[in-house]
Parts: C-alpha cells; structure tokens; sequence
C-alpha cells in the first residue's frame, strides 16, 4: 500500500495525513459512491477500503506482509454490500474507516514518539472535525441546524437579504452561496453559524473565500470544487442535484 511512501513525523504532520486520508474516504461514501459501490463486488475477495494521503481512495486487498506497514482497514466489507440496505452498508464502512484513520494516526505518534502533550493536541485537533460517520448519515448537518436553530432566535434577519447583498468579490457570484449577511458587523452568533457550514462531500468548513452550491433535493452544501460545479456552470442550473442524489435516481 501507501503506506511506506509517506511517514508523517510532527503532529501537524500527522494531522495533515489524516485529513488527506479522511477526505478521500467521504468522497467514495458520498460523492464517488456509485463507484465505491460497484468495486465491491460480494463475489471477490475480502477487500478494503483506504483513504489515501492525497485525498484519493482505493478498494484493494490487504497487505501481504505481516505484520503491514500500516494498520488495516476492516476486511470483507464488499461481502455484505448485497446483504443490508445500502445506506445501512455505507454506514456501516464508514465506522469502520473512523476506527481506521484514528489507528493509522496513532500508529504513527506512537512511531514517532508523540508525548501525552502532543497526543492531546492531535486527538483535539482530529475532534473538531466530523466524524466520516457523522458526514455519510447527515448527522454532522443536523448538529449545524440543530446549532443554528438556537442562535436565530437572537437573530431573525431574512435569508432573502442575504442573498440579494453584492457579493464580496466577482469570483464567488453565484445564487447558491451558503447564506451570508450583508452588514459588516455581524455578530458573533451569526459567524459561528456560518463557519459552522459543512461540505457535504469533504466534511471541511464553510470558507468566505470558496464557491458553495446547495443540492435541492438533500439541501446539503458543497464546495464547487469537490462536486465539479464552477460559479458560471451555477447559473444555468435551475435545480442542482448531487452526485449521491443523482445516483439514487438513477439506480430508481
């Protein structure tokens, strides 16, 4: 595996391989899951799924040598793709890649040495972010709104002035920007709820600097970049529709 190519030695190192490795494990359990899907054919053999360094995945089989390189994802999650339904499957594989990237993470402070100090610090750092779990099922959405909920009731501004403000910048144009406030002052109840905005596909928070567009089906978030939809391919779109919902449809 990759796993020999790459050996993070700081914590910020560590913490940037997991990343890496997290994102391309939610892009195969969200975006790419028509793909993951069909690489798991119940009929080979016990196959994994990684999450590789370079935000990319791969379905393959374990490593030869024993002990690996690298601890191992769970064994054989294609054999049960036919038995569950498949949102149970995905959530399912994505526990397991949780489990996966905080073994390979500590694997390497342990490697390294990490001190009680330094273990603390990648553990709170790889804790603020969603779990994969927590991004595949939607329950990292639903803790947003259940947040936002809360801080409008100090704030009852409508989203239809948000949306009709002057954008910040002719690069972020677009009717699908995750909401914003047009005043400069905004208060730090509203910046919490806008930073808290999570990609749908990485699970990353919600940058002033980057193109968002929103699904009409699932209402889920997503940076432009990570479902292929740039600001000016926006505009023509009268309803925008994920690559997870277009999948569902499809496979109807």
């Amino acid at each position: 595996m990759d796993g020999g190519q790459y050996n993070p030695r700081t914590v910020e190192e560590v913490f940037r391989d997991f990343k890496g490795r997290r994102t391309g494990l939610i892009k195969a359990l969200t975006t790419d899951v028509e793909e993951f899907y069909q690489q798991c054919d119940p009929e080979k053999e016990n196959l994994c799924l990684y999450g590789l360094p370079n935000e990319l995945w791969e379905v393959n089989l374990p490593a030869e040598e024993v002990p690996p390189e690298l601890p191992e994802p769970a064994l054989g999650i294609n054999f049960a793709r036919d038995g569950m339904q498949e949102k149970d499957w995905l959530s399912l594989v994505a526990v397991h890649s949780d489990a996966w990237l905080l073994s390979t993470a500590f694997y390497f402070g342990a490697r390294f040495g990490f001190d009680k100090a330094d273990r603390k610090r990648l553990f709170n750092m790889i804790n603020d972010l969603p779990t994969v779990f927590e991004v595949v099922t939607g329950a990292a959405k639903k803790q947003q709104k259940e947040k936002s909920s809360v801080s409008n009731h100090s704030s009852n501004k409508s989203k239809s002035n948000s949306k009709s403000r002057e954008p910040e910048s002719q690069g972020k144009i677009s009717k699908s920007e995750p909401p914003k406030d047009e005043d400069e002052g905004l208060d730090e109840e509203e910046e919490e709820e806008h930073g808290e905005t999570l990609c749908g596909a990485c699970g990353e928070n919600y940058a002033s600097d980057e193109f968002w567009i929103c699904c009409d089906v699932c209402e889920k978030w997503f940076h432009g970049k990570c479902v292929k939809i740039t600001p000016a391919r926006a505009e023509h779109i009268k309803q925008y529709k994920c690559p997870s919902c277009s999948n569902k449809r499809a496979r109807a």
